[in-house]
């Protein structure tokens, strides 16, 4: 298995030879409740399984199909929200950015800033999110292949940042559908940054509720244990205590209580690839 370099999130570290890292959160900020219960669930399974818990989750979800979809709460409710979970639980906190004008005030709260998927390719944003240091995930396009980022690698590193993560989410397959080539997950490796693999992304269907992204979550579990098997470094799902309520992605979502049982597996295979 290649082995990429280590980059410190928080107290732990991610890559390299260190044990699989959980990035896991709801889609967006719905409400204090469903962030802090969501938070508290997803701690709690880290600590027993001794699994780096990185929380994600959305302010703003800029990028929706429809106008009409739910975005969250907005930069600055969001922000506030977010530094208090932090403050509450103490765990690293990842959240995506839009544009230049977000990044400044997003790199006061978070630990790891987020290009999505749609934006990996703009190139101001990508520098100016580099620009203040934070760890920065980069989310390889739905329409990219595995070597293209490279170029937005060298983005990142012109800044003198060099705390990169690379996600792997999947590639457009015919319309409305993702498919995983686990051939990205070494591929991606060869440029010496820890590799994430979306678990949950990569089984939405985007565009497939007309107004909205579908998504087949039964899936996302034999996607994950695949990825670790091909090595990957974490694993980013999305998760809810009741994703048939999830005001956004709630079809590729996983339901919380589910999580640990996966974990399991996913640590066990991980522990043979790493050996």
């Amino acid at each position: 298995m290649n082995k990429s370099k280590e980059i410190k999130v928080g107290k732990f570290l991610v890559g390299g030879r260190q044990p699989l890292c959980l990035i896991a959160g709801p889609c967006v900020i719905e409400n204090q409740r469903v962030l802090f219960r969501t938070a508290e669930v997803l701690q709690e399974i880290s600590r027993e399984l001794n699994i780096p818990l990185i929380f994600k989750t959305s302010y703003d979800k800029a990028n929706r199909l429809s106008a009409a979809s739910y975005r969250g709460p907005g930069l600055k409710k969001g922000l506030v929200l977010l530094k208090q979970l932090k403050k509450r639980f103490n765990i690293p906190i990842l959240s995506d950015v839009h544009c230049r004008a977000e990044v400044k005030p997003a790199a006061e709260v978070l630990d790891i800033i987020q290009i999505p998927a749609l934006l990996c390719r703009q190139t101001d944003l990508v520098v100016a999110a580099a620009r203040p240091g934070k760890v920065i995930n980069l989310k390889k396009g739905q329409f990219m292949a595995p070597a293209d980022m490279e170029n937005i690698i060298a983005k990142v590193t012109s800044t003198g940042n060099k705390r990169i993560l690379i996600t792997e989410r999947g590639t457009f397959f015919g319309f409305h559908n993702l498919v995983n080539d686990m051939r990205a997950i070494p591929w991606l490796k060869t440029f010496g940054y820890p590799v994430i693999f979306d678990a949950t992304h990569s089984v939405q269907l985007p565009g497939g509720g007309g107004k909205y992204s579908s998504g087949q979550r039964i899936f996302a579990s034999s996607l994950a244990q695949a990825a670790v098997a091909a090595g990957c470094d974490g694993v980013f799902m999305e998760v809810h205590p009741n994703p048939g309520q999830a005001l956004c992605d709630g079809p590729n979502t996983l339901k919380l209580n589910t999580i640990k049982q996966l974990l399991k597996k996913l640590t066990a295979i991980r522990k043979v690839v790493a050996d």
